[in-house]
């Protein structure tokens, strides 16, 4: 068992900056990938950065470029830089694990196992 638990959200104006964290904590030696997910009002959610645990990372292309994604060492803190926020990065943010051997973690689609409950970014104009 995995407990994934957000925080860092906000409100920012467009072009700011924020960091989400994302303490995890259990089994973590199982963690095949750790992720970002987010679901804007009236979409469904998007899965947006991933690490797996070789530190290999994948971005959707639009956050390529702005947001940064990262862990701590021992895999218990994972992190998301966000730069050169727009208001269409508006979202709850949730983070994510998949535990799975056979995980392709740039595929979000497929994604299996841990969520945390969220962290609301707002961007305005």
């Amino acid at each position: 068992q995995v407990y994934l638990k957000e925080s860092g959200g906000g409100s920012v104006q467009g072009g700011g900056s924020l960091r989400l964290s994302c303490a995890a904590s259990g089994s973590l030696y199982e963690i095949k990938c750790m992720g970002w997910f987010r679901q804007a009002p009236g979409k469904e959610r998007q899965g947006i950065a991933a690490i797996d645990y070789l530190g290999t990372t994948h971005y959707v292309d639009s956050v390529k470029g702005r947001f940064t994604i990262s862990r701590d060492a021992l895999k218990k803190n994972l992190y998301l830089q966000m730069d050169s926020l727009k208001p269409e990065d508006t979202a709850m943010y949730y983070c994510a694990a998949d535990p799975r051997p056979d995980a392709r973690c740039g595929e979000y689609g497929n994604w299996a196992g841990y969520w945390g409950q969220g962290t609301q970014v707002f961007v305005s104009q």
